[in-house]
């Protein structure tokens, strides 16, 4: 099974973190302000690093990687 975006569930946004949930459990965290997904919310532990066209990663862009990173770790 390949995951897309519907397979992964928004959770919101804090204190302008952002999280996603695996379909097996995981969480990944993102802020604009960090090139990387996390893995946990301190962003020390970074899962992907986002590729960007801009100084600051954009909210597309951060799905898009952790789409991709999803579906690298089955």
């Amino acid at each position: 099974m390949t995951y897309n975006i519907q397979n992964l569930v928004y959770n919101g946004e804090r204190d302008g973190v952002h999280n996603w949930e695996s379909m097996s459990g995981m969480h990944y965290y993102w802020h604009p302000n960090w090139l990387h997904i996390a893995e946990d919310m301190t962003g020390h532990k970074a899962a992907a690093t986002i590729s960007t066209d801009g100084e600051k990663p954009t909210p597309e862009e951060a799905v898009a990687t952790l789409k991709q990173h999803v579906n690298q770790q089955k």
